[in-house]
């Protein structure tokens, strides 16, 4: 079973088929930003170091994020593991090439989700989530809406719309991405590990392709 590096942008999907795949397969995820913040609670140096950075807004450099990385990485046996939060520009993806070379980690393949711009929008600003079980649905996609109106179908307590959700300030996430991500394509390309789905299809015709990804056996 192959490893897994996304390249998606914001509400592409990326969640949906990382917890497929994680139930399915039972995939690792490995998320940088969870590794960061359980470092912070602790009582180690690095952890006093992350945590200042994270209490002042401050930015977190790639050294950090990748020592960090490294370290949950070496801990990971057989498992197969998909990562999230990194690589988010060209400078992370040429670190994390570096350290999979370090670590023997060469069985992974990166999942580019490709997905037109109005879908994009339909699907972050119609995006609706259950304040109780953090069920998640969208008032745009039939497949998707609950049957009573801002009502949770499992536990039927009220559904929100997350603040980050508006169509402005999901163009700006949107602009970010293009300017720092969509680099990583060709990177990708060149190196030989990269798959593109058209994530416009259906959840299930999605799915059916990530499936014929991931089951490719090494040469």
């Amino acid at each position: 079973m192959k490893n897994v590096i996304f390249i998606a942008p914001p509400a592409a999907g990326k969640g949906t088929v990382s917890e497929f795949l994680m139930k399915k397969y039972n995939y690792l995820h490995i998320s940088t930003g969870e590794l960061l913040r359980k470092i912070a609670l602790e009582e180690s140096e690095l952890g006093r170091e992350i945590k200042i950075l994270m209490r002042e807004g401050k930015f977190i450099n790639d050294n950090l994020i990748f020592r960090v990385l490294e370290s949950a990485l070496k801990k990971v046996e057989k498992k197969p593991f998909l990562l999230d939060g990194v690589p988010r520009n060209l400078n992370q993806a040429k670190y994390l090439t570096e350290l999979f070379s370090k670590l023997n980690v060469n069985n992974y393949i990166v999942i580019n989700l490709e997905i037109n711009e109005n879908t994009l929008v339909k699907r972050a600003t119609g995006r609706r989530i259950c304040q109780q079980c953090n069920t998640t649905y969208n008032i745009y996609f039939d497949e998707f809406k609950p049957v009573k109106e801002n009502r949770c179908d499992k536990c039927e307590n009220n559904l929100i719309t997350r603040l980050d959700d508006t169509e402005e300030t999901f163009k700006i996430r949107l602009e970010t991405f293009k300017t720092e991500t969509e680099p990583l394509i060709n990177y990708y390309q060149e190196l030989e590990v990269l798959k593109t789905i058209d994530a416009n299809q259906s959840y299930e015709e999605i799915i059916k392709k990530v499936k014929e990804i991931i089951e490719v056996k090494n040469d």
